[in-house]
């Protein structure tokens, strides 16, 4: 089934949003791929991107009713409870990369409203604290135009999916400050996902905001 959907997509992808994929995920090995999230269009066109099969966390309010819920899951969702820490949802993907498969996180937690980039959540950093896995950047461009948040339906529009080279990270030592290292993981990737979108990570229009406040 994940691999018929991922036929499905790949070529309505292409025929409607002439689809392009730049760069490439690790053929084997457990890891993170980060990407922006923008539109509901990014799970299905970020994963027809990969050649391989990937689990996604995402907000367990997305889909209410039961029986969609478990065939989600079964096809890869990881619903993740938002306002406190799911600690369920991240055993089961820091489980899942053990065994060597791919799950992606939108460290930003939520859609975005306007298209750009957001602050991340501690969530990323907390995975590759547990895992000492590496986490691949990707940026998706072209699916807020296709469905922003307040469209009801989707617009043609090109979509391009680009995947940066792998980013490792030294797990921290038992006597380290995990908050700190979450906040570098999460900084370090964001920036690597706003280059590849060449667009400005939030912390630098925070800064460049204050400066001409100045």
């Amino acid at each position: 089934m994940y691999g018929f959907l991922w036929v499905l997509s790949r070529a309505v992808a292409w025929l409607c949003f002439r689809y392009r994929v730049i760069g490439s995920v690790p053929r084997d090995g457990g890891f993170l791929v980060a990407a922006n999230h923008a539109s509901y269009f990014d799970i299905p066109l970020l994963g027809c991107g990969m050649l391989r099969r990937a689990w996604y966390l995402g907000r367990s309010d997305l889909f209410p009713l039961p029986g969609v819920n478990g065939i989600l899951q079964w096809l890869g969702w990881i619903p993740l409870r938002l306002g406190r820490l799911d600690r369920r949802a991240f055993e089961k993907a820091i489980a899942l990369i053990n065994q060597g498969k791919v799950v992606v996180i939108f460290p930003e937690g939520s859609r975005s409203l306007d298209g750009r980039l957001g602050e991340a959540k501690p969530g990323l950093g907390m995975i590759v604290a547990q895992t000492g896995c590496p986490v691949v950047p990707a940026y998706l461009k072209g699916t807020f135009e296709v469905l922003p948040s307040e469209a009801k339906w989707p617009r043609f529009h090109p979509v391009n999916v680009r995947f940066g080279e792998p980013v490792n990270f030294p797990k921290p030592g038992p006597d380290g400050d995990n908050k700190k290292f979450y906040q570098e993981v999460s900084q370090t990737v964001m920036e690597r996902i706003a280059a590849l979108g060449e667009v400005e990570p939030l912390n630098h229009r925070a800064t460049a905001g204050t400066r001409n406040a100045e």
